[in-house]
């Protein structure tokens, strides 16, 4: 059986997985105008301020969108189908692309409240999850 494919960690997401393994999501917040970012980055997309620092998020947030795998685009994912691919709005402004997890299909919806959840992967890797509230 395949591995599944983990994250790509380098220096502009370092910090953020580093807060996954101590099961904290953390986000760039510009220190001029206040900005959340998510991808990490050299500047504000807002401001172009190089100034920031890195927040804890309370891992709360809402179903943006979300879609439905039904066929496994990789090998390693067939015995995971069906399972839902979604975008959450976290309560700070970032979206983050995660996975839906511990909730009905049919019940997923859009604005549904949902909360951080952790899976280890790997001794280097922890993914944030996302499960309804």
């Amino acid at each position: 059986m395949q591995e599944k494919p983990v994250p790509n960690i380098n220096g502009d997401s370092s910090e953020f997985w580093s807060g996954c393994a101590k099961h904290e999501l953390r986000f760039q917040k510009c220190e001029d105008c206040g900005h959340i970012r998510w991808p990490a980055s050299v500047i504000c997309p807002i401001c172009h301020s190089r100034n920031a620092n890195w927040i804890i998020s309370t891992g709360k947030g809402r179903i943006y969108t979300f879609v439905v795998y039904r066929v496994a685009y990789h090998p390693a994912f067939a015995k995971d189908i069906p399972y839902v691919v979604a975008v959450v709005e976290l309560d700070e402004g970032p979206h983050l692309l995660t996975n839906i997890v511990d909730c009905p299909i049919e019940q997923i919806k859009c604005g549904m409240p949902v909360e951080v959840m952790w899976k280890q992967i790997n001794a280097d890797v922890c993914l944030p999850l996302f499960k309804p509230v």
